[in-house]
């Protein structure tokens, strides 16, 4: 198998959302209610009720030499189309040889928390599915086959949570955001029933659900005066912290079927993690009174995560402890971690050595099987590959 061969599906880029979002997915009696953008002191913000969003650096930096990155709020003119447009997004894509994406949400935050402050709640939850409808319908339907969608949840209510969860399940959508911590946002813990309905709704419909990094809305307290990069380095602590609430709660033992992906959290600290939990469990549930019955929690964690990674050698080394099955990979686009446009090469320096069943898995097999995804109903599959993409750009 050459470099050229792979088959590149990302379950992890981002979506600048255009200015006209909801033009086509609203009725214009609501329209003067929808968030508008505005453009201002040379900025691009987003208004909604007393809210004002604006567009940071650090997630629009595709492009750009590192040199330029920063976390100043930025304009769409300041950004590269393919944030925001999706015939030059998919072009993007076809320049770095990615097949299919699944594209998480800005200016609404990680799991639409802006319509959770809705000064009119019903309104919140139109304007939710407004956007909702534009994410599947326009976003990832103008260019079948190319992307996996992803909902958000009006998470001020589980019961409509899970009304939604099914409505979009109907239109093919079969993952939605949620909080790696709800507590943070001021919502119930996981340790308790209150997003029981959510997450019957989300097994019963095989709906998988993503805990981005940061979709708390809170990043690790670091000291005063430390430099940026030692946030940037404990990032996957979150999902690490995110993950071991799932496996001592009673939610996977509640829900046996359903389903967590633990996005952007990185791999190779999962061997560490694994055993750890598994210590834990056996060392000292004679006192906390866990029972995880015949299983380890090691075995929960398969049975019920999966994991992604963009570049991380330590992971792919150990992948068979980790557990091939549950591993997928992602490109980051437009975000300052992404390996946009050299992905391909980047993936394949950390895949040396792996065989090529093995590369089929991290590359697309396994995100198809974990998102319902099948690209090749609408793509030849000897057109879907990082040569027949590139290819397709002539610039």
């Amino acid at each position: 198998m050459n470099m050229e061969d792979m088959i590149l599906v990302s379950v992890d880029d981002h979506v600048v959302e255009p200015p006209d979002l909801f033009k086509n997915h609203l009725p214009a009696k609501w329209m003067d209610a929808a968030p508008k953008n505005v453009h201002r002191d040379g900025i691009d913000v987003w208004v909604y009720d007393d809210n004002i969003i604006p567009n940071i650096g650090l997630n629009a930096v595709a492009g750009r030499p590192p040199e330029e990155y920063n976390t100043e709020p930025t304009a769409y003119t300041d950004m590269r189309k393919g944030c925001y447009d999706i015939h030059e997004r998919v072009t993007d894509m076809n320049r770095n040889g990615v097949l299919g994406s699944m594209c998480f949400p800005s200016f609404v935050q990680f799991c639409g928390q802006l319509f959770s402050k809705s000064k009119d709640l019903d309104m919140g939850y139109r304007l939710l599915q407004a956007y909702n409808d534009w994410h599947i319908d326009e976003w990832c339907g103008t260019y079948p086959g190319r992307f996996m969608p992803l909902s958000i949840p009006p998470i001020w209510d589980p019961q409509l949570m899970a009304d939604e969860v099914h409505r979009v399940a109907k239109k093919g959508c079969h993952a939605v955001t949620f909080s790696e911590d709800p507590a943070k946002l001021g919502w119930p813990h996981v340790f308790g029933d209150h997003w029981d309905p959510f997450f019957k709704a989300c097994e019963e419909e095989g709906t998988v659900i993503c805990l981005h990094i940061g979709s708390s809305s809170t990043v690790l307290s670091i000291a005063e005066g430390a430099p940026i990069d030692v946030m940037i380095a404990l990032t996957p602590l979150n999902t690490m912290h995110a993950a071991t609430d799932l496996i001592f709660s009673q939610q996977l033992r509640k829900f046996p079927n359903l389903q967590f992906a633990l996005s952007e959290g990185g791999t190779g600290w999962l061997p560490y993690w694994l055993e750890r939990i598994d210590y834990t469990y056996q060392q000292h549930r004679f006192w906390t009174h866990q029972d995880f019955g015949d299983k380890l929690p090691s075995q929960m964690a398969r049975d019920h995560f999966s994991f992604c990674f963009i570049s991380d050698r330590a992971g792919i080394t150990q992948r068979e402890v980790i557990g091939l099955e549950n591993i997928t990979w992602e490109c980051d686009y437009p975000h300052s971690d992404s390996s946009w446009p050299h992905s391909p090469e980047a993936l394949w320096k950390d895949l040396e050595g792996v065989p090529e069943a093995h590369i089929n898995k991290l590359t697309h097999e396994n995100a198809m099987r974990i998102y319902q995804y099948d690209p090749f109903k609408n793509i030849p599959k000897d057109q879907a590959n990082v040569a027949a993409l590139r290819a397709l750009v002539k610039d």
